[in-house]
Order: structure tokens, then sequence, then C-alpha cells
């Protein structure tokens, strides 16, 4: 029932682009890919940041040229990321607490694959979702 996100990221191919690509560039490979988020990287694969729709549309909403803005300049820098080995309801509850969507996945520095909320399957939300619920009553 605890999936790891090995497990979960098995066979993936993560979009990564260096934080000099522009914004445009990110989201046409986030649009043709149906993905929400790009992982920017340095040339060795090392998780820089994270590019998502959010980022995108606050650059939009500060009428900054998609065209002519890098990533490194508006993307989240220092994103939380997991183990391979951590588990399914520890990414959602990492998702959870910190209020985003994406979650790389990084071993030894380098990027190995990123989850997303609907990554999951209803199993482990139901599990998060009676967390929650718990939490909540105790309050």
């Amino acid at each position: 029932m605890n999936r790891e996100m090995a497990e979960i990221i098995r066979n993936q191919q993560p979009v990564m682009m260096l934080a000099s690509a522009s914004v445009q560039d990110a989201c046409k490979q986030m649009g043709e890919r149906g993905i929400g988020a790009v992982l920017v990287t340095d040339r060795n694969s090392r998780l820089l940041g994270i590019f998502t729709g959010r980022d995108a549309v606050k650059t939009l909403a500060k009428a900054r040229d998609a065209a002519k803005t890098h990533l490194r300049d508006v993307m989240t820098k220092a994103p939380h990321c997991m183990a391979p080995r951590s588990t399914a309801i520890e990414a959602l509850r990492l998702m959870r607490d910190g209020g985003f969507r994406h979650v790389p996945v990084v071993e030894n520095e380098v990027v190995v694959g990123i989850v997303s909320r609907g990554d999951f399957r209803g199993m482990e939300q139901d599990r998060l979702d009676e967390e929650t619920g718990i939490w909540e009553r105790m309050r």
C-alpha cells in the first residue's frame, strides 16, 4: 500500500532544462508533454530549482516577456525533494504541508524523477485524508 518513490518514477524521463532556458521554452515543453512542471538543473542533472505552472502565471502577471525571461530568474529555488526510498504518504504529507503539487526525486544530488499529486493512488490519498481529519478533530 505504501509505495516508494522509486516504484512511482520507474521508467520516467522527467523534463529537465538548464537555468538559461527561457520561460517560453519551458511552457512549450510543459504543454507538449501535458505536465505541470519542469526541473531546472545544471549540465550534470543536479537540481537547481523547479518551474511550475504557478511560476509561469506569476511571470506573465508581472508582464515579463516569456521569450526573454530565463528560468533562473523565475524558478522556485531549492525546492523540497525526496529520496527514491521515501514513501508515497511521505510525499503526500510534504505536498499538503508545503502547499505545492510537485516534488523532485533526487539521489546523490542528481535528479532521478518527479512526482505530482496525480501520481498517487486512491488508497494513498484516502490515508492522507484520514490523517488530516484526525489532526483537524484534535485541534
